[in-house]
């Protein structure tokens, strides 16, 4: 009986990882106003793209590409510092693949396109397969029970799925209808009545992005997908609904190999999503396990000193409760409950921060109140500032907040309030 694992690393060294990064995330607003979405930090300590870069080295791929476009900067900055250390003789490496006009004047158009002006680096790695992998998500997953699955289906194109509510679906994802083979049958991108799943009523397959190609079948149709004069060169819109009927196109839907359950995935695309998954994180059995050294999330972490909290006194006593808290940081008399902060932040004395996410290097003032909000890199806040607990104020000191009620704050939005703050000061004291 052949090993069963070693078919599967023997798939996953034929195979070449392109990661789709240049996303704008433009729900995510002023959080990706000078950054891609990908490069947006989440859970404590990583940044997005870390989660399917971390799935590829983990599950044995090692080729891997990074298309990026939209405000890169930091996200190149980011790849050479947390994944340059792989070696391209030793069959790993992390490439960064910025739109560089290889086949036209033109940056990439869509999903497909950005793989079309590519095809030249992955024709030079000689897979078999090429995995097109969003670089947006937030999940653990192994590609190498995908792979093999296409492998064993004769599958020309796999498309990764999950399983999601019909009501949840409509007009938010792109929805395969399947047969009992899973057989792609018709691609409908964000239906308003999706397809449900045969056996499974209520329920539907919902696209994540993510695809497995035979290498020579993907160059044939990325080529002749270029030569249609009215194609948006994307995967969901032109590539997949022209395919399906005349090529063996099937769904993988994700599931745990050991339960059969719908594993941990998320689309932090909205404000809301993004606080919402980083808030599972600190609940007492989070769903996505970032503990789990047989599958490790590796990221770039700057060297700092461990996290520090001091005094101890009946109104000054640093103290964090169910939170993470990353290296360098320094909570000074203060009381933090269900948040995140990121490295370097510091807190001053008197605050009181609940359930927020506080990124790298922001500096909280003292006799802060701060609740459900989304504080963004290097912000500093002024002392005595309240935050979320009165939507109305939040907005009239200009403060974004959502439809949830969390409220966002960038350092644009601090340096307009003080602006106006001292405005408001001078006035008075002319008066006086």
């Amino acid at each position: 009986m052949p090993n069963n694992n070693r078919h599967i690393s023997n798939l996953t060294r034929d195979t070449y990882a392109l990661v789709l990064a240049g996303g704008r995330g433009s729900r995510l607003h002023e959080l990706t106003q000078w950054r891609a979405k990908p490069a947006v930090f989440f859970g404590g300590k990583f940044r997005i793209i870390d989660f399917p870069l971390s799935n590829c080295i983990n599950s044995g791929i090692g080729r891997i590409g990074v298309a990026t476009q939209y405000k890169s900067h930091s996200l190149i900055r980011h790849i050479n510092r947390a994944w340059s250390h792989f070696k391209k003789e030793m069959g790993e490496s992390v490439e960064i693949l910025p739109a560089s006009q290889r086949y036209g004047d033109e940056w990439y158009r869509g999903t497909a396109n950005a793989v079309f002006q590519n095809i030249d680096i992955i024709r030079h790695e000689l897979p078999k397969f090429v995995m097109i992998l969003s670089g947006d998500h937030v999940y653990r997953m192994d590609y190498g029970p995908l792979i093999a699955k296409h492998v064993a289906t004769a599958a020309d194109m796999t498309v990764c799925c999950i399983e999601v509510p019909v009501e949840e679906a409509a007009g938010a994802f792109g929805v395969m209808t399947v047969d009992e083979n899973n057989q792609v049958l018709r691609f409908d991108e964000k239906p308003e009545k999706p397809s449900e799943i045969p056996g499974k009523p209520g329920y539907c397959l919902a696209s994540m992005g993510n695809y497995v190609f035979n290498t020579e079948f993907l160059f044939e149709q990325l080529q002749v997908d270029d030569e249609k004069v009215n194609s948006s060169g994307d995967f969901g819109h032109d590539i997949i609904p022209s395919i399906i009927k005349s090529h063996q196109v099937y769904a993988y839907p994700f599931r745990d190999p050991n339960s059969e359950k719908q594993p941990y995935w998320r689309d932090v695309g909205t404000l809301d999503s993004f606080w919402e998954a980083n808030m599972e994180l600190v609940e007492l059995d989070p769903q996505l396990n970032m503990y789990d050294e047989d599958w490790p999330i590796w990221t770039y972490q700057e060297q700092t000193a461990p996290a520090k909290f001091v005094f101890d006194e009946e109104e000054r006593r640093g103290i964090a409760i169910n939170s993470t808290v990353a290296g360098g940081v320094i909570v000074s008399g203060s009381t933090i409950k269900r948040s995140l902060l990121f490295n370097k932040v510091r807190v001053s004395s008197y605050c009181f921060i609940e359930e927020t996410v506080v990124l790298p290097g922001a500096n909280i003032g003292r006799n802060c109140q701060i609740h459900k909000a989304i504080i963004d890199r290097n912000v500093i806040l002024p002392e005595n500032l309240v935050i979320g607990k009165d939507h109305d104020q939040d907005r009239a000191n200009g403060f974004r907040v959502t439809d949830k009620g969390v409220v966002l704050i960038t350092r644009d939005m601090i340096a307009e309030y003080l602006a106006k703050q001292a405005v408001q000061q001078a006035q008075s004291e002319s008066v006086e």
